[in-house]
């Protein structure tokens, strides 16, 4: 019983790492997601490259008379706004990061996007996002699942990239760990 209990506190701790390592990322810091007017410090790409994305980050969105698209390659670099893969409109926004990749984000007025209101976040495996080796994920074949292929793609510059067709777990899903794990902790003292 000792062990077990060992073992649960350790893997809870160690899963409370991942939770607690999320950070919220504000784009365009206090002025927000604007129009570039060319008097800028840098462009959102510049301030992207300078920071580290990881599996359950998250990207805050402030913005008037706008709105933020996520969209895929193709559409950040012809500054589509027509087929984005996501929308946001309400002015404030959240963004969460739930597997590894590349993401594009463009202003939903193509003259903004024209005008540099465009964003890449590359988004990296997570140091503690790693459940061992005893725990490997299955692989998926290749277009599995509705919506786009996440398990491939390519980056800024047009290399590619791929997963070796394997699916990281989401955030989310340490988070359900966590309470499953707490859970049955907590049943196993009453019983």
């Amino acid at each position: 019983m000792a062990k077990v209990l060992l073992f649960l506190i350790l893997f809870t701790f160690s899963s409370m790492l991942s939770v607690a390592s999320a950070f919220e990322f504000r784009v365009g810091g206090p002025e927000g997601w604007v129009k570039p007017t060319g008097k800028e410090s840098e462009t959102y790409n510049h301030w992207a490259g300078r920071n580290r994305f990881h599996i359950g980050d998250s990207l805050h969105f402030k913005y008037a008379n706008d709105s933020v698209l996520v969209v895929d390659r193709e559409g950040y670099v012809a500054c589509d706004t027509s087929n984005p893969l996501l929308a946001f409109t309400d002015g404030n926004s959240t963004f969460w990061f739930d597997h590894y990749g590349y993401f594009y984000f463009i202003s939903g007025e193509p003259d903004h996007c024209r005008s540099g209101q465009r964003l890449i976040v590359r988004v990296m495996v997570h140091p503690f996002v790693n459940l061992g080796p005893g725990y490997a994920p299955s692989p998926l074949p290749s277009g599995s699942g509705s919506g786009p292929d996440w398990n491939s793609g390519s980056g800024p510059s047009g290399e590619s990239w791929s997963s070796g067709g394997f699916k990281v777990a989401s955030f989310g899903s340490y988070v359900r760990v966590f309470l499953g794990v707490w859970f049955g902790l907590v049943v196993s003292m009453f019983v």
